[in-house]
């Protein structure tokens, strides 16, 4: 059985004392592809390193992750779209979006950050991951003017309503991405799932080191886990994993532009 990872950071130091066996630990659990995002100029080496290291397994996006959006982000956007521009290989932009979460200081500035990433997309024809935390009415509608271009991507890490699942998939280039909070005893995503969303407009990450699935919960999240969230997915969409690994997986290839 063969799953995909569409959202990985395991570049973070996080995993610098043990990457290779995590790595490993995903094969083993039949994951086949890992696509990892990047978040500011801080993480390009150890991405750009990490995804060299694993060549044909890890696959790197580049991108301005929204919560490293400050005073200062015209000198960083600079310095993300130079390595775009010359570094070969990457096969989407992202990490972007609109993070609100925890401030709305410099919500202006993530405003214009994700609308010139969204046209570095067109310019390079990438996909986008979008991280879109508090924020969803401003990013759908950034996003909407671009509904007849061939703009495409993933809402990584959706925990939204029905509401917004069927505003996402009005898109129609675009995935929702689910990751261990489907697993999560409180979660609404079972409900929003088999009610709103179909399998074929689904992709499976991680978001490793973060929300990790249960019965790992709490602790440090691996690749090797999306299978405890392909479990889960399978179980609300009542069919075998094996078949949901196969669409999934399809999905996200479809996303990046790999599915041979």
């Amino acid at each position: 059985m063969n799953i995909i990872d569409s959202h990985t950071h395991l570049f973070l130091e996080e995993f610098a004392d043990d990457l290779p066996a995590v790595i490993a630990r995903a094969k083993a659990a039949g994951v086949t592809h890992l696509f990892m995002p990047n978040i500011d100029s801080s993480t390009v080496g150890p991405l750009l390193k990490t995804c060299a290291d694993y060549r044909g397994y890890c696959f790197p996006m580049m991108g301005l992750h929204p919560t490293s959006v400050n005073e200062g982000y015209e000198d960083e956007l600079a310095k993300i779209y130079q390595v775009l521009k010359s570094e070969p290989g990457f096969v989407a932009v992202g990490e972007i979006g609109m993070d609100l979460y925890w401030d709305q200081t410099f919500l202006k500035e993530q405003q214009e950050v994700l609308c010139r990433q969204l046209e570095w997309a067109l310019e390079y024809h990438l996909p986008v991951v979008l991280h879109c935390r508090e924020a969803f009415k401003y990013v759908y509608d950034t996003l909407r003017p671009y509904a007849g271009t061939s703009l495409r991507g993933i809402f990584h890490s959706f925990t939204g309503t029905c509401e917004e699942a069927e505003q996402i998939l009005s898109l129609p280039n675009f995935w929702i991405g689910v990751n261990g909070v489907v697993t999560f005893k409180k979660s609404l995503l079972p409900e929003v799932l088999s009610t709103v969303v179909p399998l074929e407009r689904l992709v499976l990450e991680t978001d490793s080191p973060y929300l990790a699935p249960v019965p790992h919960r709490g602790k440090r999240n691996e690749s090797a886990f999306v299978k405890d969230t392909l479990m889960k997915v399978a179980e609300i969409y009542g069919l075998m994993p094996e078949a949901v690994a196969k669409v999934t997986s399809e999905n996200a290839l479809k996303v990046f532009g790999m599915l041979k």
